[in-house]
């Protein structure tokens, strides 16, 4: 009896205030919580809804695409004779200017063929005048074989001449015309010939001044695949140069160039320069399709068709100066066109 009463006596009190005060607790956060769940999800719905519809009203104004890269003209140097490269004066991502001395091959058997070309030529000229002299004989036995047989042909029919004589004028005027043709046609040979080697001279004085290669533009060299002392051939390619003119060819859907037009003002990004935005403008855009100017265009007229939406390219230049930055052909970049 005196452990249960113990156990009663020891028997926990509980405040009614501690109550209170919990279930007061309970009844301020818990609306705090819910107040919570409730509003965050709202804040996002509004900026999501604002950021569509300023991305709605962006794209009205403004056209992009990622399709696009930076170009420019890459002139390829290659030879017009082949031979082993004697001097070579440029090295990789040299700049030169235009009329720079870049390469030689090596000039001796261009020498030695036009040496042999010009005195052929020396040796044809000589055989003319030669030639030409006998012509002059060949048409001076002429006239002289048609004037006695005009004088016998008149006797004989007068009965003054005999046959014999009219025959011997005959014979030698007909001799005299067949020299004077052959004659005729050894000139005629001779100069056409003259002609023939006048023309391999003149060959043979291009192919000598082939043997140097000067720069054809302002650039830097890129892609050189050629050393010292390497055997080259006609029309391979041994370097390029690539002027510092650059523009960029975008490749927009057929459905963004509605209102775009030459002279629209542009913003560039180049991902080289990611927090740079460049100025540019619309400049053209091509009368054809990306996919119909290609080498292959597709036939469209098959049972298989599926309607894709094309791409048009558009040249868009610079107009500010970008020389101090290293931008380069291939290079991809996006560009933003305000058509509105």
């Amino acid at each position: 009896m005196e452990d249960a009463e113990n156990i009663k006596g020891n028997k926990p009190e509980y405040d009614e205030d501690d109550f209170t005060e919990d279930f007061e607790e309970e009844e301020d956060t818990r609306p705090e919580y819910m107040k919570k769940r409730v509003l965050v999800p709202s804040i996002t719905a509004v900026i999501f809804l604002i950021c569509g519809i300023f991305y709605s009203i962006h794209t009205v104004y403004y056209k992009s695409t990622d399709d696009a890269f930076i170009e420019g003209h890459v002139i390829t140097i290659a030879p017009r004779v082949s031979g082993p490269v004697l001097k070579l004066n440029v090295e990789d991502n040299q700049d030169v200017k235009k009329g720079d001395f870049l390469l030689e091959i090596d000039p001796n058997d261009y020498k030695a063929k036009l040496k042999e070309t010009k005195a052929k030529l020396e040796e044809a000229k000589a055989s003319l005048v030669s030639s030409e002299n006998q012509l002059v004989k060949a048409m001076s036995d002429l006239d002289f074989a048609q004037a006695d047989y005009g004088r016998y042909a008149k006797m004989y029919a007068k009965g003054i001449a005999s046959k014999q004589n009219y025959d011997s004028s005959l014979n030698k005027l007909t001799s005299a015309q067949s020299d004077n043709k052959s004659a005729k046609a050894k000139y005629d040979e001779i100069t056409a010939t003259i002609k023939k080697l006048e023309a391999e001279v003149e060959q043979e004085e291009l192919n000598l001044s082939y043997t140097k290669i000067y720069a054809p533009s302002d650039g830097k060299i890129t892609n050189r695949t050629v050393e010292q002392g390497n055997y080259v051939q006609v029309a391979q390619p041994l370097f390029a140069i690539v002027p510092e003119k650059m523009w960029i060819v975008a490749n927009f859907k057929e459905t963004q160039l509605a209102n775009m037009k030459k002279g629209q003002p542009v913003k560039i990004k180049i991902d080289t320069y990611g927090g740079k935005k460049f100025k540019g403008e619309v400049d053209s855009i091509q009368r054809s399709t990306g996919a119909r100017a290609s080498l292959f265009p597709p036939e469209n007229a098959v049972g298989s068709y599926v309607k894709i939406v094309q791409r048009v390219p558009v040249k868009i230049i610079f107009t500010e100066d970008i020389s101090q930055y290293n931008i380069v052909p291939g290079m991809s970049v996006v560009p933003e066109v305000k058509v509105k």
